[in-house]
């Protein structure tokens, strides 16, 4: 086999493996669907101000009851220990000032 023919089958199985990706992904978002109702629905039956977003640490898994100086754990420089921090926007509310 020539070095061409290799390269061949390596981007034919890449190609495929591509679309077989795809395939599985357009497949999981009518699930996800499902699954997020579902998760609304569990939401509003047991009366959570929201779902929990970050498991990580206690000062970002429900945002809207964020100690504010929960962040600040070892001292007020210290950095943040986990990175879903800096994932999130702030609230609107605090976003002005």
């Amino acid at each position: 086999m020539r070095k061409s023919d290799h390269f061949f089958i390596l981007l034919l199985t890449m190609a495929t493996l591509f679309l077989v990706s795809l395939v599985d992904t357009a497949r999981g978002v009518a699930e996800s669907t499902v699954r997020m109702d579902r998760t609304r629905s569990l939401i509003s039956q047991l009366g959570l101000s929201d779902p929990a977003l970050f498991t990580e640490a206690r000062y970002t898994r429900h945002l809207s009851q964020a100690d504010l100086h929960s962040a600040f754990q070892d001292h007020p420089m210290a950095m943040e220990h986990f990175p879903s921090g800096s994932l999130l926007m702030p609230p609107q509310h605090e976003a002005g000032k």
